[in-house]
């Protein structure tokens, strides 16, 4: 590109690797390896003397593509890669940490987020505390002299809890910690992690990137030092994303603008109505006026994401409106066209010990839903029969 484009633009036009049959869309380089010239220009390719590929584990032109786009949308230097979502969690933690340094967490995280990190981030003698999404002064309570890392995903999931990123990511830098966020709920369009302070971006490409429920993926943004330390980890613990997967979820970029738009409105259009509900007694979303930091939200978001929460009497009323839903699917999957509902308590934090779920505001009658684009006035009357 010969001048600045707007991101949803590089998101259409950036990061094409062509080849000389001068394809339309991105080829597709399904190929484990890849050959050259020469001995001498093998040894310059490996040596980084030249641009070029080796091994799809370490770099490939379909997934540098990805990477590129992810990059023009997150406004960072450079993106890498992974096969999952939490393959990119693994590669934030492990990459910058090691035993005896110490993290501070957010307790509000998606289950096997929490998982990961209670039980095998600590398995390695790395220390971990966790604190309120939204309070400061525990984090700043929390932090000692060997903080290396703080960690969490705003808005929280499933109940919306915004953190202030830049007050977080002055406090981390103040003692010399990463500032790690895991932007997946709202994905690139919908907030920017990096501009707010954050040092490393990362997010499951799983969700709203792919946006149709095909593949998975992770995906880390940050400084080119920063990705180049993360780029060396995931190619020796072979994190790689396929190709195949890459492709998929650049077509899932091209569309992720529009698509955002219109799910972010079809949620908020949900989330007002069941606030009208004599059944449902409390509402999470991020986008509502009455957002305890609706404030905040306006600042650091373009929208209220794509996924509510919203609770009812008990467990048996919740699986009952979940079993009676006829056009959410059924499914822990969220970022879909098409919507969903899950039973938190039971699925997405089922792992996590009854004290430890509700230590995160996760009770019994939770319901989560991911709003799609299909017609909103057919989610409300489907949740409308289903809550009768």
């Amino acid at each position: 590109m010969t001048q600045k484009r707007h991101p949803q633009t590089l998101a259409i036009r950036g990061g094409k690797a062509q080849t000389e049959y001068l394809e339309h869309n991105q080829a597709l380089f399904l190929t484990s390896s890849f050959m050259w010239e020469s001995a001498e220009h093998a040894e310059a390719l490996f040596a980084k003397k030249v641009k070029g590929f080796t091994y799809t584990r370490t770099a490939n032109p379909t997934i540098a593509a990805f990477e590129e786009r992810i990059s023009a949308l997150e406004g960072a230097e450079r993106s890498v890669a992974t096969s999952t979502g939490m393959s990119a969690i693994q590669a934030a933690f492990f990459t910058f940490l090691k035993a005896g340094d110490h993290v501070v967490s957010s307790r509000n995280l998606f289950g096997t987020t929490a998982g990961f990190i209670n039980g095998v981030v600590t398995k390695f003698g790395i220390e971990v505390t966790l604190v309120s999404q939204t309070d400061l002064s525990e984090w700043q309570a929390a932090v000692k002299e060997n903080t290396k890392l703080f960690f969490l995903e705003t808005p929280s999931n499933p109940l919306g809890e915004v953190a202030d990123l830049r007050a977080l990511s002055e406090m981390a830098h103040a003692v010399g910690a990463l500032l790690v966020v895991d932007n997946s709920l709202m994905s690139p369009v919908g907030q920017q992690p990096l501009a707010l302070g954050a040092d490393i971006s990362v997010q499951s490409a799983t969700k709203a990137i792919d946006g149709h429920g095909r593949v998975m993926g992770g995906v880390l943004s940050g400084s080119e030092e920063l990705m180049g330390q993360v780029a060396v980890y995931c190619n020796s613990c072979g994190l790689a994303m396929s190709p195949f997967n890459a492709w998929n979820l650049l077509s899932g970029v091209e569309t992720l603008s529009v698509r955002m738009e219109k799910q972010f409105a079809n949620a908020l259009q949900v989330a007002q109505w069941l606030q009208t509900h004599a059944q449902v007694k409390a509402v999470y979303y991020a986008g509502l006026p009455e957002h305890p930091q609706a404030d905040l939200v306006a600042k650091q978001q373009n929208g209220g994401g794509i996924v509510i929460g919203f609770e009812v009497e008990n467990q048996e009323k919740a699986w009952s409106v979940i079993n009676r839903a006829e056009l959410f699917s059924r499914t822990a999957n969220l970022g879909d066209v098409r919507s969903t509902i899950t039973h938190p308590w039971t699925t997405t934090h089922g792992r996590m010990s009854p004290e430890d779920k509700l230590a995160a505001n996760i009770r019994p009658g939770l319901v989560r839903l991911s709003v799609g684009l299909e017609y909103a006035d057919d989610l409300i009357a489907d949740l409308q029969r289903a809550l009768a």
